[in-house]
């Protein structure tokens, strides 16, 4: 990759959008491509660093790492929508802690008397949460301030990009049919926002592959509550029912839930695969190189920052 080199980033989600700040603020001409701007699938996200049901382990840890070594920066500026806060992950079954939480500032095994009824392990630390509506507009503040440009277009296939050196497929789900790539598959998933009646931390549920998942997000005046993880469903329709059992489960963990008044519902689809897709492709009959970025499933935003900054190596070794 060279100074000035033309790329297009296909896709607005948290990694189209941070790949592409990356890659500009790297000294590239950058222009997105994309219908959503920013992708729904990124808004509808809760949402809190954890890698989470993602693969390959390795590379996971050292792209997640590298975002949390970021994240953790940009929670010094509360416009970025990024806040370092405590809360607990607790099980019902007694699992140990995963390794990444173990590093994190404040990990602790929960006392008994720390946990809701019904759940009989946790553990504490603090960990990056992220207001997502106003992460991504920081994110596009940003790539505008690093030259970026943004067309918002859909594609049906990357040949319609038009003669470009490099294209960062960014796509997420979309991918799917694009490429096409049938590994791909949705997992759809539901928040719930609400007033916040007071709370400050956060709490999740280690729920494993259930569809059902149970977590709250503090964000100063709302709370997002969540959630769901339905596989192979990608409609983005409120689900009234799956609605009342995210608060249903949120008020057993927490009692002030019942007094809040619902605010929206954010839908989106997960693009989920059995490993993240990250890689160059070269394309000698267009002279072109594609760098594959998607994949990512619930992990996005724990990813972002790591894929982004491994996306920009890809370039500069072609």
């Amino acid at each position: 990759m060279t100074a000035g080199e033309r790329i297009v980033v296909v896709g607005a989600g948290v990694a189209g959008l941070t790949t592409a700040v990356v890659l500009a603020e790297a000294g590239a001409s950058v222009r997105v491509i994309a219908e959503q701007v920013p992708g729904v699938t990124s808004l509808a996200a809760g949402a809190m660093w954890g890698p989470y049901l993602v693969e390959p382990k390795n590379k996971v840890d050292q792209w997640g790492q590298r975002s949390l070594e970021i994240l953790r920066e940009l929670a010094k500026d509360p416009a970025t929508g990024v806040r370092l806060t405590s809360g607990i992950e607790a099980s019902r079954t007694a699992e140990a802690p995963p390794d990444w939480a173990t590093t994190l500032p404040g990990f602790r095994l929960c006392e008994p008397t720390e946990l809701p009824v019904g759940f009989s392990a946790g553990y504490r630390f603090t960990v990056p949460l992220i207001d997502m509506p106003t992460y991504l507009d920081y994110l596009l503040r940003r790539l505008h301030a690093a030259g970026g440009t943004i067309e918002r277009r859909r594609l049906t296939s990357l040949a319609e990009v038009g003669p470009a050196p490099a294209i960062v497929n960014c796509t997420g789900l979309g991918a799917k049919d694009l490429l096409p790539d049938p590994d791909l598959r949705p997992t759809r998933g539901q928040h719930v926002v609400v007033t916040n009646p007071g709370l400050t931390e956060f709490f999740s549920e280690d729920t494993g592959l259930s569809p059902d998942l149970l977590c709250f997000y503090p964000h100063g005046d709302t709370v997002v509550l969540g959630g769901t993880a339905i596989d192979d469903e990608g409609g983005l329709a409120p689900d009234d029912m799956a609605a009342a059992g995210i608060l249903a489960r949120c008020i057993q963990v927490e009692p002030r839930l019942a007094q809040v008044r619902v605010l929206e519902h954010r839908i989106g689809v997960r693009p989920s695969r059995a490993t993240v897709r990250m890689e160059a492709e070269p394309d000698e009959a267009a002279g072109t190189v594609v760098v594959h970025n998607y994949g990512h499933g619930g992990a996005g935003v724990t990813l972002s920052w790591g894929c982004a900054e491994e996306a920009r190596k890809l370039l500069s070794a072609k």
